[in-house]
């Protein structure tokens, strides 16, 4: 079936289960794991979700229907859905709620034997290559009362036309690529995402076109491997539709720049040795790419890099922050560090901590290695204890944590600006935002400014957030 036939076919589906539910009051509540990637997944099912006719409710207990998107990268993952499956048994029973079951985890192929082995009042089991197909799944669960299994092992399709409810009316998150070429040996990504596919150029503008006129001011673009956009494409000759001159990930950023309306442009999560010279000038030269860039590290090692597979060395990684930073004005930098990988030992986790005391990041993402079934990595012999783990950890932490504090310092008495996101998660009575660098913002202001980017003046810094001042009304509109 052709992509758009197979759109039309999904939205006969949405129709007919809004047919069938007409007049009930029926709820949805979806529970997201893991990245960016799959809020992005989990605000296409909240869009069918309410194309069917479902209301969304923040609470299961009042749900008709719950959907989890699930994430594999992390083991307490795992752990945490088994856990809420637990908790709707009853009202399973109770209600007869359906149960959708979605997202990386299920392309593991022991997490849904487990399922349905204990787990069998679950409805629906559906993968990430057929998220799409989500309306004909449910159809066949109300209809036909029976489970659905719906996964492919083969890589998917990118479908463009899905109904897409967005958590956030300022900034969104577009997906560029799906899947990843790399093989990180702890990485269970690639298994379960598939290969590198690129969406083309012209959907991806249409999109950010039409967030702009909707007045979102930033938008985020992802991949699993978001700079190398495209690149799969060419490699294989495979025929793509050029527009408005993007062929790369350094043109594209450069058609998003010139889009009236969008003010910031954030990108995760790249890969270091994909940064190649024509997406740094770019960086540098686009003025609405936010200077704070995401370089993940994962280790300082060059022989524990080596047996990630991650295809640089620690002397390769430095080059490039000292490349990026002579090239690109004002640039700060983010990253991903892994603690306890296989074989590491205290000498080369230190090598890890002297990158960290070099680079002096922004913000450090920082992750006890866990064991993937399927991954190299699990099949290494030499695995570090946990407490050896969380002594490395605890120690990088420490170190991060005071680079923060230190780093915070600068911001004091300098002029930022912030786009204002909402009020303050913890005092409704102050607005908050986010620098270029992201970092938080608490300041005293009108509702008004919501949405807009504006001028603060730093007065105060604080571990995990900063607080401005307004220094005058004038904001961009």
């Amino acid at each position: 079936m052709e992509k758009q036939e197979e759109i039309q076919n999904q939205k006969f589906y949405m129709e007919k289960i809004k047919e069938m539910i007409k007049n009930q009051n029926q709820k949805f509540s979806i529970f997201t794991m893991g990245c960016q990637l799959n809020e992005n997944d989990s605000e296409k099912l909240s869009g069918m979700a309410e194309k069917m006719g479902y209301e969304k409710t923040e609470e299961q207990a009042k749900s008709d229907l719950v959907i989890f998107n699930t994430c594999c990268v992390r083991e307490n993952a795992e752990d945490k859905l088994f856990g809420k499956l637990g908790e709707l048994k009853k009202l399973k029973e109770q209600n007869g709620i359906i149960i959708a079951i979605g997202g990386c985890m299920m392309q593991e192929k022991h997490i849904t034997d487990k399922i349905k082995e204990s787990y069998p009042f679950v409805d629906i089991i559906f993968g990430t290559h057929t998220l799409h197909r989500f309306p004909e799944d449910l159809y066949k669960a109300l209809s036909e009362k029976k489970k659905i299994e719906d996964i492919l092992d083969i890589d998917g399709e990118i479908y463009e036309g899905l109904p897409i409810k967005r958590e956030n009316n300022i900034k969104a998150s577009v997906t560029i690529m799906n899947g990843c070429n790399n093989f990180c040996s702890y990485c269970i990504v690639p298994y379960v995402r598939g290969r590198e596919r690129s969406r083309k150029p012209k959907d991806i503008l249409d999109e950010i076109k039409d967030l702009a006129q909707k007045g979102y001011k930033e938008v985020t673009l992802l991949g699993q491997n978001v700079n190398s956009y495209l690149r799969v494409e060419k490699e294989k000759n495979i025929q793509f539709e050029e527009y408005e001159g993007v062929n790369s990930f350094a043109t594209l950023l450069i058609a998003i720049n010139k889009i009236p309306g969008i003010e910031r442009i954030r990108f995760v999560s790249p890969h270091p040795k994909d940064f190649t010279d024509d997406v740094i000038e770019a960086i540098s030269k686009c003025d609405k790419v936010c200077k704070l860039i995401h370089l993940p590290l994962q280790s300082g090692n060059t022989k524990v890099l080596k047996e990630m597979n991650r295809k640089y060395t620690k002397e390769q990684y430095l080059n490039l922050v000292e490349k990026m930073k002579n090239k690109i004005p004002n640039l700060t930098l983010s990253t991903d560090i892994i603690v306890g990988f296989p074989g590491e030992t205290d000498e080369e986790f230190e090598d890890t901590l002297d990158v960290v005391e070099k680079v002096k990041f922004e913000q450090v993402y920082m992750f006890i290695y866990s064991r993937r079934v399927g991954t190299p990595g699990d099949k290494m012999e030499n695995q570090v204890p946990e407490k050896i783990k969380h002594i490395r950890f605890d120690k990088l932490k420490k170190l991060v944590e005071n680079q923060i504090e230190e780093n915070n310092k600068k911001y004091v008495g300098t002029i930022q600006k912030v786009l204002v996101e909402g009020e303050s998660k913890n005092n409704k009575e102050l607005l908050t935002g986010r620098t270029d660098s992201n970092k938080v913002v608490i300041f005293d202001g009108e509702k008004d400014l919501i949405g807009n980017v504006i001028e603060l003046k730093i007065v105060s810094e604080h571990m995990w957030y900063l607080k401005g001042e307004k220094i005058c009304q004038n904001f961009h509109l």
